[in-house]
């Protein structure tokens, strides 16, 4: 049902296959062709001839030798268009050392048993963008209308009540806890200097849409969605981008045809748009292309159908915005385990999806809940077979929770970091959002063996697998136990993290 579940068909039994994939190229590279002739461009001779009799070979020769697309000239980093605005050369463009983001420093692409694949051109010139004409699309066999490109959408059992898609950027107004002593005070602080704005949410909105044009130009029946902590209530203003590119409604085999797939928009990306920087395949379990977007300077995780993102999604947008001590406990409990080292999955510890279901569970198991477990009140709402069109609309209508629970935002951060220091059994247990328990470990493959486990609410996977060593586990465990003491006994958060200096760096 999802695409990390084992025992997917090879390539030639899915929805796109490699003579498809090659019948799309073959249409992009038609266009590419007569577009260059159009601007008088000379297409490069080394483009290899076609024997369509062994697609897959030529598919993948043509990837490793780099003669996917011809290069082009040089022209601005914009959105679509032709026409030069900044000369990239120029001492006023507005990229020019330019860095990434982030609260802790310009973190490079150092991800540990991962593969990267960069392609090898002879010249790093920007390209131009592919025109953005009707006229111009193509389609490839097998391609089939997704239910997802359809509206209205119905009522899901009363949990939805609009198929318009304005709510992506309408303020919830939730009114922020009353600070009721220091530790609190301060992580309201820092929520509130650190917190995605509407206009941080934009611009990568902004992308996201110019980037489903381009990739329509290739797989017109696709859909990309943002997804992950940009839309689930829990991004700050120097968050990376997830987006989920959608095939299909059924998953593809995430080795094979998903790799093929982000092989092809990677050389696109690369040849053809002026504003992408550095696109990278990595081949994880989940395959993703890294890139920055120079206009928004925001950094992008592409998958292919990954569909469970954008469920989760949701579920996590929900519970961010029906409480209001969720979200500022979220974030405080990031930026701490960012800067102790414990918030990086490609490097063995914890990823910023596995501590927030720990934050909501922690919440949910309290002798007094703060948070409830929506799969088990609202099941309909929550489906994980529901059809990806309404996926987005089923928690609309799901009521803010009141909790007879008083505890501060500094209770409730001393609570966390003690309950998983000393009280949780990390070597018994599993932390379950979806049954808003700790259940006992199961002997599956997903659990055995593992130090930390943290079931994903959809597809019920490890979420932190990437804990696979007895040095990075104890690591873990140390951070929480030092935060904890520390707090019990100061009630400081400067004690844990460099408060001031986080929040002037968004200042900046």
């Amino acid at each position: 049902m999802f695409p990390n579940s084992p025992g997917r068909p090879p390539l030639p039994h899915s929805g796109y296959s490699p003579s498809q994939l090659l019948q799309a190229q073959l249409s992009f590279h038609k266009h590419v062709s007569t577009k260059s002739s159009d601007d008088g461009i000379k297409v490069s001779d080394s483009v290899p001839a076609i024997n369509e009799s062994c697609p897959a070979i030529c598919l993948s020769r043509m990837l490793m030798n780099g003669n996917i697309l011809p290069p082009m000239s040089s022209q601005p980093w914009s959105y679509g268009n032709h026409n030069p605005m900044v000369s990239p050369g120029s001492s006023s463009s507005t990229f020019q050392n330019r860095k990434r983001r982030s609260d802790e420093g310009n973190n490079v692409y150092d991800i540990k048993r991962q593969r990267f694949h960069t392609p090898q051109l002879s010249s790093p010139a920007i390209h131009q963008s592919v025109p953005l004409r009707d006229e111009l699309r193509r389609s490839f066999p097998g391609s089939i209308a997704l239910p997802l490109l359809q509206s209205p959408a119905p009522e899901i059992n009363g949990c939805a009540s609009s198929s318009r898609d304005s709510w992506l950027f309408d303020h919830v107004e939730l009114t922020l806890p009353i600070a009721k002593e220091k530790l609190s005070q301060q992580i309201l602080d820092l929520f509130q200097a650190c917190q995605q704005q509407i206009s941080d949410l934009k611009k990568k909105d902004v992308c996201r849409a110019e980037l489903q044009r381009e990739i329509q130009q290739i797989f017109p029946q696709s859909r990309l969605y943002l997804v992950g902590s940009s839309l689930n209530g829990f991004g700050t203003r120097s968050s990376d981008a997830d987006l989920c590119l959608v095939m299909k409604e059924e998953p593809v085999n995430q080795k094979t045809e998903a790799r093929h797939i982000l092989s092809l928009l990677q050389k696109h990306f690369y040849t053809r748009l002026s504003y992408i920087e550095r696109p990278q395949l990595i081949r994880a379990k989940v395959p993703i292309v890294k890139f920055r977007d120079k206009v928004s300077g925001v950094e992008f995780d592409l998958n292919v159908n990954n569909v469970v993102g954008i469920r989760n999604t949701f579920l996590l947008r929900t519970y961010a915005h029906m409480e209001n001590r969720v979200r500022p406990l979220v974030l405080v409990v990031k930026k701490w385990a960012s800067h102790h080292g414990i918030n990086d999955a490609s490097r063995g510890t914890l990823s910023s999806y596995s501590l927030v279901l720990m934050v909501l569970h922690y919440l949910q198991t309290r002798p007094e809940p703060i948070l409830p477990s929506l799969q088990k009140i609202y099941p309909d709402c929550f489906n994980p077979t529901m059809q990806l069109h309404l996926v987005h609309q089923a928690p609309r209508n799901v009521p803010q929770y009141f909790s007879k629970n008083g505890a501060s935002l500094g209770e409730l951060l001393v609570g966390f970091l003690k309950y998983f220091a000393i009280e949780f059994e990390w070597g018994k247990r599993t932390v379950s959002v979806r049954e808003g328990k700790a259940m006992a470990r199961t002997d599956g493959i997903e659990w055995r063996n593992k130090y930390i486990c943290v079931e994903e609410p959809f597809d019920r996977t490890n979420t932190a697998r990437a804990v696979h060593e007895k040095q990075k586990f104890d690591l873990i465990q140390e951070e929480f136990l030092k935060a904890w003491v520390r707090l019990r006994d100061n009630r400081d958060l400067n004690s844990v993290l460099p408060v001031q200096r986080i929040i002037g760096m968004q200042k900046r």
